[in-house]
């Protein structure tokens, strides 16, 4: 918004910022509705969304109508490279995906966010150098363990965590 009037920019929210998950809810909130009506099975936070059907073919067809919907209706863009019809325990929701164990679906943490934590513990101890190592494992890296930890600890399982030595 300039003093003339408003002008488009081009140019979203910033991806991670504080806004955006307040933004994304409040204009996908007709989207959730709309979901409800249709008699769907979701999930959403902020702009990430799963919608589980029960094959391939009403998944492709479910898309390409929520698609429609979502660019015509609410007028956004959705973007093509990220979105997919694929199996539950295929796709990477939240950091999180799900396991097929003997016929049932358990929670399980994906290679890609324990290497993001790998690489995050990494960057912390190559800050971290010249610092008093109690304050360094206090201030620093405790808060990352702790938070990550709480966050996968539906997935987290002992055997899972134990290469990682936490």
């Amino acid at each position: 918004m300039e003093p003339d009037g408003l002008h488009s920019t081009g140019k979203g929210t910033p991806q991670g910022g504080p806004l955006s998950p307040l933004l994304s809810n409040i204009l996908l909130d007709d989207l959730d509705k709309e979901l409800e009506r249709r008699g769907h099975c979701f999930c959403r936070y902020a702009d990430d969304c799963n919608i589980y059907v029960r094959t391939q073919r009403s998944g492709e067809r479910v898309m390409g109508s929520v698609t429609r919907y979502v660019e015509s209706v609410l007028k956004l863009k959705v973007n093509r490279k990220k979105s997919a019809v694929a199996r539950p325990w295929k796709r990477v929701f939240l950091g999180l995906t799900f396991l097929k164990v003997h016929d049932v679906m358990r929670i399980h943490i994906p290679g890609c966010s324990l290497d993001r934590l790998r690489h995050r513990v990494k960057d912390l101890f190559h800050m971290g150098r010249g610092w008093n190592v109690g304050r360094f494992v206090q201030t620093a890296l405790n808060p990352v363990l702790r938070g990550w930890l709480n966050y996968f600890r539906p997935g987290a399982s002992k055997r899972m965590l134990k290469p990682l030595d936490l």
